[in-house]
C-alpha cells in the first residue's frame, strides 16, 4: 500500500495537537463510556499501591489469592484453586510450583483422588499469610477507605456482575 505523506499544518495549526496534550486537554473518544476502560484504569491504580506495599515482600495479587484460599481451604487440588480464581489449571501450577519453592505451600497426597495433590500452608506459609492479610488490608484501606461501606459493597456487587456467570466470591 502506498503511503503518501501528511500534509505539513497551517501555520495556525502548528503544535496544536502538542498544547492540547500539554495542557491536558484530551479527547478521550469514546473511552469513558467503555466500562472495560475505567476497570483497567482502577486496576492499574489498585495493583501499583499493592505492588508498593508488597515490595520487600516479592508477593503479586495472584499469590496472594493463592495462599488466602490455601490458607481457608487446607487440601483443595491444583484444579479447585484455578477453577476458584478463573485460571488455566497450567497457569496455576507455575504459581503453586513458585509458591512451594518459597516453602509457603506444599503439596500433600489427596485422600480424596490419588491422582492429584492437596495443597497446604507450610508453618511458613501461615505465619507469612497473617502478615501478607494485614498488609492488605491496609492496601484495601488506602485505595478504598473513601468509599463508604454501602458504596465498597455496590461496588464490588457490580463488579461480580460483570463476571461470567455472576459468580460472586
Amino acid at each position: 500500500m502506498k503511503r503518501f505523506p501528511k500534509p505539513a499544518p497551517k501555520p495556525d495549526e502548528a503544535g496544536a495537537g502538542r498544547r492540547a496534550r500539554e495542557d491536558g486537554d484530551i479527547d478521550f473518544g469514546i473511552l469513558p463510556e467503555l466500562v472495560g476502560y475505567h476497570i483497567r484504569r482502577a486496576q492499574v491504580a489498585v495493583f501499583g499501591d499493592f505492588a508498593t506495599a508488597m515490595a520487600d515482600r516479592q508477593i503479586t495479587p495472584g499469590q496472594f489469592g493463592i495462599l488466602e484460599l490455601v490458607g481457608k481451604n487446607p487440601g483443595l487440588s491444583q484444579s479447585a484453586l484455578a477453577r476458584a480464581v478463573g485460571v488455566e489449571r497450567s497457569t496455576m501450577v507455575a504459581v503453586i510450583n513458585d509458591l512451594e519453592q518459597r516453602d509457603f505451600i506444599r503439596r500433600e497426597p489427596s485422600t480424596v483422588d490419588r491422582r492429584s495433590h492437596a495443597i497446604v500452608l507450610t508453618r511458613e506459609g501461615g505465619k507469612t499469610l497473617l502478615v501478607l492479610e494485614r498488609i492488605v488490608r491496609e492496601h484495601d484501606q488506602r485505595v478504598s477507605g473513601h468509599l463508604s461501606k454501602k458504596e465498597k459493597g455496590l461496588l464490588i456487587g457490580l463488579i461480580n456482575g460483570l463476571i461470567p456467570g455472576g459468580r460472586q466470591a
